[in-house]
């Protein structure tokens, strides 16, 4: 990187101009992890709120596991469409992807490999493998709506306008509180959050088209000169051949929530672990999750050597406010966030204080793997995110076959964020070796 597209020698983007970018996409983050929060505290006042949040969570984390491809589909679009060509390929791609995904999902919540998968692989109990079974069976309608969303996301990032995509997200806060109203109507157990999340996704992924045609027409890619377009157009099988080995990467992510759910499963106090999980990882998807934006920030502004001394400055001292936020909530905050907001009993609140506060160095870990994801997508070395993330996955599996051979007496959400947290110190510390393998620079 060593000077802007199109030859021309600029001053270095500053923070303000990052922070524009950046902000409304942490925004988005924020409003989409408050939804699954909304959630949560709609479960948390059931009568069985331990089993219907148990159930949830694995429902959750299965279901990331097997759509994890798809919600890397704002990013390729953001690095590969470039024309009417390349955004028809793209569209193939996401309805393949989607195909998959909501097979994958309907064999779980109604065949018998379900019950294999769920009480077997993941040893969760009877009650909770039934009520995941039945909200996956709500969540295999998502697929092909969080597909396109992504597709939208991306050219609407592309074109600079992220506070549309915050603006979509928090209608669908909005529209996710009246969908959890109306829908106890049929609904008692973890089936409504299920209920509630798709049909308020059905209107997000709406506006969000919406946004991408106006933003397509308006700013897209009539600024290209004809022959750069061309020249830069994908077919449907260079785009599965760059994005496989990133959808590759992103559904083995999700196992690592799934091998430690596996690993929970097993102690004294699992059920109770289980949900324990499932509220810090919605809470750590609202306070860390902005972080993954630092990849779109690289791929749309970031064109210099210059201006990635500016976002390594940037990520700094946001990775430090999100710590901090996190301690308050964990600490101070516990009561007023945990049981008079969202009403979580107060031996279910006890329970995650030490856990959360152990989250508190998580955004920077899980800041620094994403510049690096983002160095090598732009670079197009993706197979080098795969082999990073199978890494994390073996470190995990090797502590999984050690939970088998080794009875364990300690507590189930201590280990969980231990275990989150070191896997993804691992997948960063590969990363940061290949790139200095490639470049030869020190980085983060």
């Amino acid at each position: 990187m060593n000077s802007r597209k199109g030859g021309k020698l600029n001053k270095p983007i500053t923070l303000g101009a990052i922070s524009l970018f950046f902000f409304p996409l942490l925004l988005n983050v924020q409003l989409m992890s408050v939804s699954h929060t909304i959630i949560n505290a709609a479960l948390a006042r059931l009568d069985e709120y331990i089993i219907a949040l148990a159930s949830f969570s694995v429902a959750m984390v299965v279901h990331l596991l097997f759509a994890s491809p798809s919600y890397q589909n704002h990013t390729i679009t953001i690095a590969i469409v470039r024309g009417k060509k390349s955004l028809r390929s793209m569209v193939i791609c996401v309805l393949l992807i989607a195909t998959y995904v909501s097979l994958m999902l309907n064999l779980i919540a109604h065949t018998f490999l379900g019950d294999l998968f769920l009480q077997f692989i993941l040893g969760v109990s009877p009650e909770v493998a039934v009520g995941a079974k039945k909200t996956l069976a709500l969540l295999a309608l998502l697929p092909f709506l969080t597909g396109f969303r992504g597709l939208f996301q991306g050219l609407v990032i592309r074109s600079q306008r992220t506070n549309l995509v915050s603006l979509a997200t928090g209608v669908r806060v909005v529209a996710l509180l009246g969908w959890l109203h109306i829908g106890q109507r049929w609904f008692h157990g973890p089936e409504l959050g299920a209920f509630a999340l798709v049909l308020c996704i059905v209107i997000e992924s709406t506006l969000m088209g919406f946004f991408a045609w106006r933003c397509y027409n308006s700013f897209s890619y009539a600024s290209l000169k004809e022959t750069e377009q061309q020249s830069e157009e994908k077919s449907t099988g260079q785009i599965l051949r760059f994005a496989l080995p990133v959808a590759f990467s992103s559904g083995l992510q999700q196992t690592i929530p799934v091998v430690i759910n596996a690993i929970i499963s097993r102690l004294p106090d699992a059920n109770l672990a289980l949900a324990a999980f499932g509220v810090i990882r919605a809470l750590l998807f609202m306070l860390s999750g902005p972080m993954r934006n630092l990849q779109q920030v690289y791929l749309t502004l970031i064109h210099s050597s210059a201006d990635y001394r500016v976002l390594l400055r940037f990520f700094w001292w946001t990775s430090a406010g999100m710590a901090f936020l996190t301690l308050i909530i964990a600490l101070p905050a516990n009561k007023l966030v945990f049981a008079d907001i969202f009403g979580i009993a107060e031996n279910l609140r006890h329970y995650i204080v030490i856990p959360l506060s152990m989250c508190a160095i998580y955004p920077l870990f899980y800041g620094g793997t994403n510049l690096l994801r983002a160095y090598f997508t732009a670079t197009h070395h993706t197979v080098i995110l795969g082999q990073a993330t199978l890494v994390k996955f073996s470190y995990l599996l090797l502590c999984w076959v050690a939970s088998l051979l080794i009875p364990l007496q300690i507590s189930g959400i201590s280990l969980a964020i231990f275990l989150l947290i070191s896997s993804e110190i691992a997948e960063a510390c590969y990363l940061r070796i290949k790139r200095r393998g490639i470049t030869g620079a020190q980085t983060i």
